[in-house]
């Protein structure tokens, strides 16, 4: 049982270009536990958490409308925003710039075999994240992220969720508005949740943060959570 995890920055990258590197990542995975079920040898899987930061993107999920998305193909190219249908789950959202997007490819059967744990363990890295900046993160039950002011009129969602997992192994992740420009939020319906806000924390603080802190405290979490044993920071090149 391995519970290491290698953290890969990736710093600004289209999303198509990652979402091939996840599934490679993904299916190197998935290839050894095969090859170790064959051999009937315990052979040990890696771990890897990948942050990015994408040019402007809506993507939707397998099971997600294309009527919230509210732009056409021309609107979206005079904007420079691309799009993709994708193989997570979850509705239709947005990445850009000022962004944290996280992406844990996690072998759970190193940590635990059980989807909706991994769920509120995101859900709870997110929230104590925020919390170090005094902002109070929430569940909204049956909807999947980290949310502001829940049970009011003025709920508002400052981080989406949606995975993938394939024996066990998953891929996508979260992405957290830091410093995002909310209004290319107005051109969809977000995660397909009509007359709810979105938030940031900038916009909540009304200051822009330094993402690289952010970043950190999201690691801390997520390695006292994931009750990992060892962060071990690693170059793409060097995968």
């Amino acid at each position: 049982m391995n519970k290491n995890v290698y953290l890969v920055e990736l710093s600004q990258k289209d999303y198509k270009e990652t979402w091939d590197y996840q599934s490679d990542l993904l299916q190197s995975i998935v290839d050894t536990k095969i090859r170790s079920r064959k051999e009937a040898q315990e052979l040990p899987t890696n771990n890897y958490f990948l942050f990015v930061e994408h040019p402007h993107v809506y993507t939707l999920g397998k099971s997600g409308d294309m009527k919230h998305l509210l732009l056409s193909e021309i609107q979206m190219k005079a904007k420079g925003i691309t799009f993709h249908k994708i193989n997570r789950g979850g509705d239709i959202t947005y990445h850009g710039p000022g962004q944290i997007v996280g992406y844990p490819i996690l072998d759970l059967e190193n940590f635990f075999t059980d989807i909706h744990k991994y769920l509120r363990l995101l859900e709870e890295v997110i929230i104590k994240t925020i919390a170090e900046y005094g902002l109070n993160g929430e569940r909204s039950e049956g909807e999947t992220g980290v949310w502001l002011d829940v049970g009011t009129p003025f709920a508002r969602k400052i981080c989406a969720m949606g995975i993938r997992t394939s024996r066990w192994v998953t891929m996508h992740g979260f992405a957290l508005n830091v410093n995002t420009d909310l209004g290319y939020f107005d051109h969809i319906i977000p995660c397909g949740i009509r007359g709810k806000a979105v938030a940031s924390m900038e916009a909540e603080l009304g200051r822009k943060l330094d993402v690289k802190e952010v970043k950190s405290k999201i690691v801390k979490h997520f390695k006292g959570l994931f009750e990992v044993d060892q962060i071990i920071p690693k170059e793409k090149s060097e995968l």
